[in-house]
């Protein structure tokens, strides 16, 4: 085989992305990942805790980032995203979008950037709950460790601050966006989810209701690196809530949003109940839900929260969210099945569980693929030598979506046999 056949191009560097591209380059084949985002770790570095072991983030990441670093089958490209895809199993020809990031490798940092610079941007890391400067690190632990500039927000004069600022020269204004060409023999389409933009879901208040927000924010605000440092505060007044509900299926299994189960919203909801508990051991949890699925040994898991005396599990779906007059508390109207009755019920917050949307759905990947409506992968009908991970096939959780990146790493390593 030449060289080009034993190179695989992982899209994504998410956690799946990652697992398939370590295993991968780990078996000998040379791999080349892209990350839209300016840094790797996808959704689960934003996470507080994730399945099973409730480890942070931190705990399965910074092992992988190790691995990458030492690796010298491997390379990477973030802000980079893949445009054009032609030829075949064995010789597909790749063509990457890399986007200014305006930070060079001489990047220490330090963060003298971000101290000059004079704008500030929505961070989007932190889902909106608070801003960075124009200049700015995605997060503490971000791999690379590399700061990059929103030029959308760093307007007139800002870069010469920051220009200015740094000893290092590592700041680049006149960065340009690059193409770069590859040829590989494999490709792992590992692209992740988006957060359902819940702000279509009018009944449930959120953008309008001041202290209702999403399960990313909660995440957000639970998490030692988030907007809060780990403090879970609403929004409005940034006091701790002492009444908290929590709304399974926001825009999942709904005809008029997202007609399937997005699978990790009810473990999810379970498990920032239990941030919440801890937090205050005083503190008042409601779920609201249509079922509870919690499969496997997960199950047990259901049962610690469902026997904690400060959780109220309601079955029933949640028809309005509005803001309490006067207050800055949330109302909320349900139904519950189990008794027949409407409830009316005000809370400090509302936590919407809202769904999993397959990036695919937004940006089509630039090959002929056949997509289910809802914009999943349909995973019978890849081309030879192309093949997708987790959440590019359907929702699953990060330990699935592990499972399924190993899988992905040994057919890629089978197609580029096919071509010796």
């Amino acid at each position: 085989m030449n060289a080009n056949d034993r190179k695989i191009l992982v899209i994504g560097g998410g956690i799946s992305g990652l697992t398939a591209a370590l295993e991968a380059a780990e078996s000998g084949a040379q791999v080349i990942i892209t990350e839209k985002a300016p840094y790797l770790g996808g959704r689960v570095a934003q996470l507080h805790r994730y399945f099973p072991k409730l480890c942070p983030p931190t705990c399965g990441l910074e092992i992988n980032f190790r691995r990458i670093k030492e690796n010298p089958n491997i390379s990477f490209y973030t802000v980079a995203e893949v445009i054009r895809v032609s030829g075949s199993e064995g010789n597909f020809e790749v063509a990457v979008k890399v986007k200014p990031r305006y930070v060079n490798d001489r990047c220490t940092g330090c963060d003298a950037c971000a101290e000059a610079c004079p704008a500030w941007r929505v961070n989007d890391f932190n889902y909106g709950l608070d801003k960075t400067k124009a200049a700015y690190l995605p997060f503490d632990l971000a791999f690379p460790l590399k700061y990059v500039i929103d030029n959308t927000a760093c307007v007139g004069d800002c870069g010469k601050k920051c220009l200015e600022a740094c000893q290092y020269e590592a700041i680049d204004l006149d960065m340009k966006p690059q193409t770069l060409n590859f040829q590989v023999g494999s490709i792992i389409m590992a692209g992740g989810w988006e957060l359902y933009d819940a702000t279509k879901i009018d009944n449930l208040g959120f953008g309008q209701v001041a202290n209702v927000i999403t399960n990313m924010q909660m995440e957000r605000l639970a998490a030692a690196n988030g907007p809060t440092g780990g403090q879970i505060l609403r929004p409005s007044d940034q006091t701790p809530p002492k009444r908290v509900a929590f709304v399974q299926c926001a825009g999942s299994r709904d005809e008029n949003h997202l007609p399937y189960c997005s699978y990790i919203c009810c473990m999810a909801s379970l498990k920032q109940t239990t941030y919440l508990r801890e937090k205050d051991e005083e503190a008042e949890a409601y779920i609201f839900y249509i079922d509870i699925r919690t499969p496997g040994r997960y199950e047990q898991f259901f049962w610690k929260v469902r026997d904690d005396e400060k959780v109220t599990l309601i079955r029933g779906k949640v028809a309005k969210i509005t803001q309490e007059p006067g207050s800055d508390n949330v109302v909320v109207v349900a139904e519950d099945t189990a008794t027949g009755d409407k409830v009316t019920m005000t809370f400090d917050m509302v936590v919407l569980a809202a769904g999993m949307v397959p990036s695919t759905k937004a940006a089509p990947f630039p090959l002929p693929l056949s997509y289910t409506p809802d914009g999943f992968i349909i995973p019978e009908l890849l081309p030879a030598g192309v093949h997708a991970v987790g959440t590019m096939k359907g929702p699953l959780d990060v330990m699935k979506s592990n499972e399924d990146a190993t899988g992905a790493a040994l057919k890629s390593l089978i197609s580029l046999g096919r071509r010796s």
